[in-house]
């Protein structure tokens, strides 16, 4: 089912991964669905959280918003994908996804996708 794929999108460049805002409420609520099927426990999250702060993350918090809503009309995403989008776009990054239709989105905007190393 689409909604228990992992949040396996986040734009890289370089080191730094680069990611919405909105990022910080999906992730969370990976964890609580998560938590709510029984898959991990409260404190599984709590480790999650606590190494996720220890990554290198930038948090983005002006996406265009003519361009966020141009993308999703362009390729029928979400707004929410489409602000990944977006953001790999402006910052010249590569976008990494999980999201088969996100994927195709950034390949017909000339978008490199992160892939393994």
């Amino acid at each position: 089912m689409p909604d228990e794929q992992p949040v396996g999108i986040a734009v890289l460049a370089e080191s730094t991964v680069l990611v919405p805002t909105l990022f910080w409420f999906e992730f969370r609520n990976l964890l609580l669905v998560s938590e709510r099927r029984g898959r991990i426990s409260p404190e599984q999250t709590a480790t999650i959280l606590a190494e996720l702060a220890h990554l290198p993350l930038e948090i983005d918090v002006q996406p265009l918003e003519h361009r966020v809503l141009g993308l999703a009309r362009r390729h029928r995403l979400s707004a929410y994908d489409a602000t990944y989008l977006e953001l790999a776009e402006r910052r010249g990054a590569r976008l990494a996804t999980l999201d088969r239709r996100l994927a195709a989105a950034a390949e017909a905007e000339g978008i490199a996708l992160a892939g393994p190393a």
